[in-house]
């Protein structure tokens, strides 16, 4: 049941991930800064502050990592059975009882 509920969590951390990387605004790397028509000296860009997206995609690249371990911790234990907690019923065994002795056969009667 544990797997199950991990498992449905780590989907919707992947799509909220795939979400928030999306929407994030480019470095400004367009075709000028390939040819050095940018007046920055970085590679990327200017650096600016951290943004709510960026410090969303943190969390969410942290979430993502620590469901990955523990979904490969849980699918080394299995998932579990649906019926986890009963035990199987005992197979129904016939009564074991040896076979009856086969009967005397009559005694021969005398002839009159």
């Amino acid at each position: 049941m544990l797997y199950y509920i991990v498992s449905s969590a780590y989907v919707i951390v992947c799509l909220l991930l795939l979400i928030v990387v999306l929407l994030q605004q480019g470095k400004g790397g367009d075709m000028a800064n390939v040819f050095g028509g940018t007046s920055s000296q970085t590679a990327f860009g200017a650096r600016t502050g951290p943004t709510v997206l960026s410090k969303a995609t943190i969390v969410l690249a942290v979430l993502f990592a620590l469901g990955a371990i523990s979904l490969g911790i849980l699918a080394q234990r299995g998932p579990g059975s649906v019926v986890g907690g009963t035990t199987a019923p005992k197979p129904v065994q016939a009564p074991a009882s040896t076979p009856a002795a086969p009967a005397k056969p009559p005694a021969p009667q005398p002839k009159p």
